[in-house]
């Protein structure tokens, strides 16, 4: 089994690691109200999605 010479540095191995992070979904402001929501999802303190009312919200609080 091979077995390496030398010890990984810290610095190569956090070089290496540098892509294995945690990243923000894209979020945008739903043009209804101005509320942050997924693209492609309808809003969930309006009810809105493409410019159309998808879901009452009175009836769901």
């Amino acid at each position: 089994m091979a077995v390496p010479f030398r010890r990984t540095s810290k610095t190569a191995k956090r070089k290496r690691r540098s892509h294995f992070k945690l990243e923000i979904p894209g979020m945008v402001k739903c043009p209804n109200c101005g509320e942050t929501v997924k693209p492609h999802h309808v809003c969930v303190e309006c009810g809105y999605y493409n410019g159309k009312e998808v879901i009452s919200v009175e009836a769901s609080k």
